[in-house]
């Protein structure tokens, strides 16, 4: 469990955006998140690793976005209807995470976090802080900072 909860201390409380990838449950530590937004206009990025879809200029800053399934090794469905981008804040630098929808916001107590298996619907275990339960599902919280620190 000390891998779920890194650097908090056991009693700390944390709010997840929870966001869907295909059929899994994601959350995101609301401190990492600056904004929620729709899906805009991109400029292509030459040679960029293949899930990177562009940039955008947002408010004169210019944030790469990240397809976050194929990040993932998940098959990606692509920007779509109800698709957002989360901008997150990651080692001084915004990025935006492409997923399919964006969920609720979710409470959670790290010492009710446990520690993430090695899989979880394809997913490595190294891009999870650990999982969480709520009343009805899963919730698969993800390390912002080592999605966007290594390739897939």
């Amino acid at each position: 469990m000390e891998a779920a909860r890194k650097d908090r201390n056991v009693s700390d409380m944390v709010e997840l955006i929870t966001f869907h990838l295909q059929d899994g449950l994601f959350g995101i530590d609301i401190l990492k998140v600056d904004e929620i937004n729709k899906i805009r206009e991109m400029t292509g990025v030459p040679r960029a690793p293949e899930y990177v879809l562009g940039v955008i200029n947002l408010r004169g800053q210019i944030v790469t976005i990240v397809d976050l399934a194929r990040k993932l090794g998940l098959e990606s469905s692509g920007p779509r209807a109800g698709s957002r981008n989360i901008i997150v804040r990651s080692r001084s630098e915004s990025t935006g995470l492409l997923v399919e929808r964006v969920g609720d916001v979710v409470p959670a107590a790290w010492k009710e976090v446990a520690p993430p298996p090695p899989h979880v619907r394809g997913v490595q275990g190294k891009y999870l802080r650990g999982v969480f339960k709520t009343e009805r599902e899963l919730v698969a919280i993800l390390d912002v900072d080592e999605v966007l620190e290594t390739e897939p």
